[in-house]
């Protein structure tokens, strides 16, 4: 169950995170305060109380590569299918790379293993 949990907060870290990013590219380039920069601020505040559930509960070294790179790898992919925005292949195979790279960090840390 804990286990499960884990990845829940994890999960509930990089939608924040991502939609954090999106909210405030939104908001970018507009009046100095408005409704997307709030919201992505306010992604940003609930995405840190959840890392730092996290942070509680397993080492820093196996999370923080996990949590950086998943949100890397959604905010490319928020960019690129909601703001519509152009990455070119060589991009897309980075984020391949990446995601072995999480997935020899997770396991080898023993989150999924």
């Amino acid at each position: 169950m804990a286990h499960t949990l884990l990845i829940g907060l994890v999960a509930v870290t990089v939608v924040l995170n991502t939609l954090a990013q999106t909210l405030l590219k939104l908001g970018s380039g507009s009046t100095p305060l408005n409704w997307y920069l709030l919201g992505g601020l306010g992604a940003y505040g609930f995405s840190t109380i959840f890392y730092i559930l996290v942070l509680g509960r397993f080492n820093l070294s196996i999370i923080y590569p996990i949590v950086i790179g998943l949100t890397i790898v959604a905010t490319t992919m928020s960019g690129a299918f909601y703001l519509s925005e152009s990455v070119p292949l060589s991009h897309w195979v980075g984020i391949g790379l990446m995601l072995s790279g999480i997935g020899a960090i997770a396991f080898g840390g023993k989150l999924l293993g």
